[in-house]
């Protein structure tokens, strides 16, 4: 038995599928543990694999695949420290609850010696939200602790502290010390949300914890770190950093009865706008990165939507590594031309000017023999919109830059957006923004330097994009509240709609909207739904984006009554 255990926490970032990379990332780390004399190694939930892992793990080879690579890493721990590590694992002596197939984990092992000794198994699998975990994994038996060094540490992975079962019997059954492994993906007061519900576990066992969360981008999802450790009485031990890979030491000893933390940096948390931005970004690069694209292209149009994603794209991967396209057409304003060439040279990016008139009518030269009674309205629109993305997407295919695209929330929600064009692209950053919410962050990057951040200091967003009307420009004089309500009164009804659920005359009583209004607003909504299933992916911060967090039929008769 030891009076004192030093635990080097490990916030990194895995590679989803890279089984060997994300070993020989562990394997780094465990080099750096073993330099700060700690007594164990711990990474995130399913780090072996990445998390989260979805019907991949259902994979034959993938699953021996993990195992093997669980087997080579244990050969690292032959001199210390051990490894508890997240990981898929498939019990090879039980059957499933149906007794038809062995069952599948979400597991947590611990490496000691050279050797696999113990494993324990994720209980409380969630459902909700973007999670889908009992469509993958089954679920494990209630654990007991498991013994290091004398010490019984409870182990709960991820949602088994989100309720109180699994801790409590952790502690009846002996725990001294909870460390609880973590695939936590960020969304706006994340922070707040995850505390307290570490605290509400704490103060029910009476006992310290350990909550080690994984950081970076896979797909939609974002993941912030802000792993943090709780004394027994509540009070904080250490606080890593968000959205930032880390690796540090807590040190625990023993006193009277209970655990402490004698030693652990607590770093300073961004929260609310800050933190969105931020994810954004690391969202942006990771996606970037993670799938082997050589750098970015978007098209720069001189509105905010566009201007926001170029600094989120400089902010991401540095100015050498994005390029944007000015595609004038007769609607196009002298200021947008401005605008736009300001933003390019604040940001220090490559700024190139294709004008399509020609396109446009060429295409409506085409067109006319099929249509004699002219193109004219949504659909010549259309065209100039959607010979944009045709361009856009050419340089991408030509150069291997990934398209990015520039719809934010509010359009994206009621269909103000061309499949086929302005909805092109890879990825999108600001997906999940609603416009006010856009207008936020713009004025918020000119005022601060993100950490980790490439671009430059300072006022990167021309004061004029973020003041003047916003403007589709594909017909004379046009702005967005020709057509709908003004943004901030559209962002409070689609939150409403949205994120909230709450019927039509509830939103429009408390929000003093005239009711058609607000059920004209929900029919672009639910009619938009098969543009949505179309769009690129994006990053989520809200706590139901477009995507995993909100999953509507596209046929659907239901409205409001």
């Amino acid at each position: 038995m030891t009076d004192r255990l030093k635990f080097a926490l490990a916030q990194l970032n895995p590679v989803m599928g890279d089984l060997a990379g994300n070993v020989a990332l562990a394997t780094e780390a465990h080099g750096k543990a073993k330099a700060l004399q700690a007594d164990m190694l711990v990474l995130p939930e399913l780090f072996i694999t990445g998390y989260p892992p979805e019907d991949l793990v259902l994979r034959p080879s993938f699953q021996e695949a993990v195992k093997q690579a669980v087997l080579d890493l244990t050969k690292v721990t032959q001199d210390g420290p051990a490894i508890l590590v997240g990981a898929p694992w498939l019990d090879e002596t039980g059957l499933d609850e149906k007794g038809d197939k062995k069952p599948l984990y979400n597991a947590v092992l611990l490496l000691e010696d050279g050797e696999l000794s113990t494993t324990r198994y994720k209980v409380d699998l969630p459902n909700y939200g973007v999670f889908d975990e009992k469509r993958v994994f089954d679920a494990g038996p209630l654990p007991g602790p498991i013994n290091f060094k004398g010490v019984r540490l409870g182990v709960p992975i991820c949602e088994d502290i989100w309720s109180s079962e699994v801790p409590e019997c952790l502690e009846e059954t002996g725990a001294e010390i909870l460390l609880s492994i973590h695939g936590s993906p960020y969304r706006f007061d994340k922070h707040e949300i995850r505390m307290n519900v570490a605290v509400a576990r704490v103060a029910e066992t009476k006992l310290p914890l350990i909550y080690l969360n994984q950081v970076g981008g896979q797909d939609e999802l974002v993941f912030d770190g802000d792993s943090f450790v709780l004394n027994g009485d509540c009070t904080l031990g250490a606080q890593f950093p968000r959205f930032q890979d880390h690796i540090g030491l807590v040190e625990f000893e023993r006193t009277d009865d209970s655990w402490r933390v004698v030693q652990g940096d607590v770093h300073k948390v961004d929260e609310g706008d800050i933190s969105a931005y931020t994810a954004c970004v690391v969202g942006l690069r990771d996606y970037v990165n993670k799938n082997g694209f050589k750098g970015v292209v978007l098209g720069l149009s001189g509105g905010i939507d566009s201007a926001l994603c170029a600094a989120m794209a400089v902010d991401a991967l540095g100015a050498s590594r994005v390029r944007s396209i000015m595609l004038p057409y007769h609607y196009t304003a002298q200021d947008s031309l401005d605008d736009a060439a300001k933003c390019a040279e604040n940001l220090g990016i490559t700024y190139e000017t294709l004008p399509i008139a020609s396109g446009v009518e060429a295409v409506s030269g085409i067109l006319s023999p099929a249509m004699p009674d002219g193109i004219g309205g949504v659909t010549e629109e259309n065209i100039q919109s959607r010979l944009r993305g045709v361009i856009l997407m050419a340089l991408s295919n030509k150069t291997g830059d990934m398209l990015v695209t520039t719809g934010n929330k509010s359009e994206v929600s009621v269909g103000y957006a061309t499949l086929y064009g302005d909805m092109n692209g890879g990825f999108n950053p600001i997906k999940d923004l609603y416009k006010t919410k856009v207008y936020k962050l713009s004025a918020l990057r000119n005022e601060f330097f993100p950490d980790g951040c490439l671009g430059p200091k300072g006022v990167v967003i021309p004061e004029n994009i973020i003041t003047k009307a916003p403007t589709a420009e594909l017909r004379e004089n046009q702005t967005d509240q020709d057509s709908l309500p003004p943004y901030d009164e559209l962002d409070d009804i689609l939150e409403c709609l949205i994120e909230k659920e709450l019927p039509v005359s509830q939103i429009a009583e408390q929000g003093g909207y005239e009711i058609s209004e607000v059920r004209r607003i929900e029919h672009l909504v639910y009619l938009a739904e098969y543009k949505r299933r179309q769009a690129a992916p994006g990053v989520k911060i809200s706590s139901k984006n477009f995507g995993r967090g909100r999953r509507y039929p596209i046929t659907n008769k239901y409205r409001d009554q």
